[in-house]
């Protein structure tokens, strides 16, 4: 069962059911602003990774500012973007189930559609599908750029599944996945830097190999907040799949340098108890928060520690010169340290200017695990 929407147009933020997942409109839009402006300089496309987002509202506003289209995981994340209207999704990940590919094929219907696979047995998977539903449908290759994750080696493994693609009279070869996900949270901008160079080397060279045998590749996708920068220059991706970059979170601000996006998503708490000096408790724990990459911050309190989060408890120790500063029923903006659980957590943003509720609209993708 949905929640019920925790506030209305004009509310005032102290009016806010908590916990909330509310969205400073101003610094998301300037945020978005300033991706599609680096985009149209680097001259490459920007396809933004809803992951992050979950909302088909999120993805217009994008791709008005110029964006081609999004990225999911999941299909049922590209069923509630399709659903919604967004006509051109990549599944930046391996589906190789009947039915969830099933699903897929008749999502190709009203969008286009394009999804990744690493291996054999899912390329016969979706041509299976594929050939049954009378269509082709777009693969692209992924390659292991040292993410950690899924992905066939780079060079003579993946030109080889990329022929197999070409040679399929359901499918249509799209490109390459290169995504390195281990360099979106290296700290320091050199080993960022150097990793997402051996990365481009990698894929690079695959191109290449993939050309010599008259392959070519219309996507070329990768890139996170935390090295789109890196992956714009290197001159081989010519899609960047950035998403965290609309919220931004904690984590990604303890990169030195930061990434140059401004926080615009917070969790929206109450007091709920102040039992000690020194000590006041939330009404946001693990349920309303995650806590995958450390414990939230507490925006614009410096001298307010968030130090323990239990199921619906979030415990705030307040320093000497703050002890009684925190009064029951006072609400605070927390950042999490990981937006996109964080995200999955609620049915709904709350969108503000200012202290005052501009919307409210739905998480349409919350919880498309699927």
């Amino acid at each position: 069962m949905m929640q019920r929407p925790p506030a209305e147009p004009g509310m005032d933020e102290s009016e806010i059911d908590t916990p909330a997942a509310i969205i400073d409109l101003d610094l998301m839009e300037a945020n978005m602003d300033r991706m599609a402006a680096f985009c149209r300089k680097a001259k490459v496309r920007l396809r933004p990774h809803a992951k992050t987002h979950k909302s088909p509202v999120i993805a217009h506003w994008q791709i008005a500012r110029g964006a081609i289209g999004q990225c999911v995981q999941k299909p049922a994340e590209a069923e509630a973007l399709a659903w919604g209207g967004v006509r051109d999704i990549l599944v930046s990940n391996e589906v190789v189930t009947p039915r969830k590919l099933a699903r897929l094929a008749a999502l190709a219907k009203m969008a286009e559609i394009s999804l990744c696979a690493d291996n054999e047995g899912a390329v016969a998977a979706i041509e299976r599908v594929a050939e049954a539903a009378g269509m082709r449908m777009r693969v692209l290759v992924e390659i292991d750029v040292m993410g950690v994750r899924c992905g066939v080696l780079p060079g003579a493994q993946a030109v080889a599944l990329a022929r197999r693609i070409a040679a399929s009279r359901h499918l249509v070869f799209g490109g390459l996945q290169s995504y390195q996900g281990v360099a979106q949270h290296l700290r320091e901008e050199e080993q960022r830097r150097d990793a997402v160079a051996q990365a481009a080397r990698n894929t690079a060279e695959t191109v290449d190999a993939l050309r010599a045998v008259g392959l070519s590749c219309d996507i070329v996708g990768g890139a996170g907040t935390g090295s789109f920068a890196h992956e714009a220059a290197s001159g081989v991706y010519n899609e960047l799949q950035a998403g965290s970059y609309v919220f931004m979170d904690a984590d990604y601000a303890r990169n030195r340098p930061g990434p140059d996006f401004a926080q615009s998503l917070f969790v929206l708490s109450t007091v709920m108890s102040a039992p000690r000096d020194g000590t006041a408790v939330l009404d946001c724990g693990h349920k309303g928060v995650a806590v995958d990459s450390g414990l939230p911050l507490v925006f614009g309190r410096p001298e307010i520690e968030y130090i323990g989060a239990s199921d619906e408890h979030g415990t705030l120790a307040l320093r000497s010169e703050a002890a009684g500063s925190l009064t029951v029923g006072e609400t605070v903006r927390l950042v999490p340290g990981h937006c996109d659980p964080t995200v999955d957590r609620y049915d709904w943003y709350v969108g503000m200017r200012g202290r005052r509720v501009e919307c409210v609209f739905p998480v349409a993708g919350r919880g498309m695990m699927q």
